[in-house]
């Protein structure tokens, strides 16, 4: 698969890494992971300012431009004949064993693989994990140290393709999933767990938040407890891949899935910002 690294077009195989990269030595390694629509990116903008508010606090630059990077990414899909997941990988790059005052040449790489095409309004199950999401402290969002409590957890399901794994805070309250953010609906009022809890502040979840509150209804960010969710009447997640997927159960608790009314309504307005994002081209 071709790839695109600090600049330059690249087969997969002919990548190389120094070890003395910090990404490598040091964990310093920060990503955005999303799909393309015709090459397009969905909120990529938003995506973008994210991973470099983050890369601001390790002093790390990333040196292109917005522009450069979604003109990139439409070159990546046109070369490849077809649509894919993206990862927009920045390690901070060569230097001695010695902490810099700085991080002036990070590495720069555009991750491209093979995109699942899954058909929408397809519900999965959801089960709780018994690994915990770490709190703000112990971990960092978008780093390798977030990623392994993911690698964990992922050994717990049999099937990720048909199941979410829901993490639970060492206190018990709800987080999110190994991929997605947690969304459930009761009596017309929407809820997710508040960021306070250590969960990742997903782009599409705050696309989702803002967008229930356009279309007039309340969303409540806040703790909650498992009983609170499994009253709910509708649940689903979201993530940058998969879009917005409904949740029929988690163990013998059922849902409205892709029939939620909430759910709807929402999954079939992110399918129009995906319709506006490729005609601005």
């Amino acid at each position: 698969m071709l790839c695109w690294v600090n600049g330059q077009y690249v087969d997969e195989k002919e990548i190389l890494i120094s070890p003395f990269d910090h990404g490598f030595l040091y964990g310093l390694v920060f990503y955005e992971t999303f799909r393309t629509y015709n090459g397009k990116v969905v909120l990529l903008e938003e995506r973008f300012n994210r991973l470099c508010s983050l890369l601001n606090l390790y002093r790390m630059n990333i040196p292109y431009t917005l522009k450069e990077i979604q003109e990139s990414i439409y070159e990546l899909t046109r070369r490849s004949g077809e649509d894919s997941i993206i990862r927009l990988n920045v390690s901070a790059g060569y230097n001695d064993l010695s902490i810099p005052y700085k991080y002036e040449n990070p590495t720069v790489i555009l991750f491209q693989t093979p995109l699942v095409k899954r058909k929408r309004n397809t519900e999965k199950r959801a089960q709780w994990l018994q690994t915990r999401r770490a709190s703000l402290e112990e971990q960092h969002c978008f780093s390798t140290n977030y990623f392994r409590t993911n690698i964990l957890a992922q050994f717990e399901i049999e099937d990720s393709t048909t199941t979410e794994g829901f993490f639970l805070t060492s206190k018990g309250f709800i987080a999110d999933g190994i991929t997605s953010n947690i969304f459930w609906a009761r009596d017309g009022i929407l809820y997710t767990p508040s960021i306070s809890t250590g969960i990742k502040p997903g782009i599409t979840r705050q696309w989702s938040i803002l967008m229930a509150r356009r279309l007039g209804y309340r969303v409540v960010e806040d703790v909650f407890i498992k009983k609170e969710l499994e009253s709910a009447y509708e649940c689903f997640i979201t993530n940058s891949i998969e879009e917005l997927v409904p949740i029929s159960n988690i163990g013998k608790v059922h849902f409205l899935g892709e029939n939620g009314p909430m759910y709807q309504r929402l999954h079939q307005a992110y399918i129009e910002e995906i319709i506006q994002t490729v005609k601005r081209g």
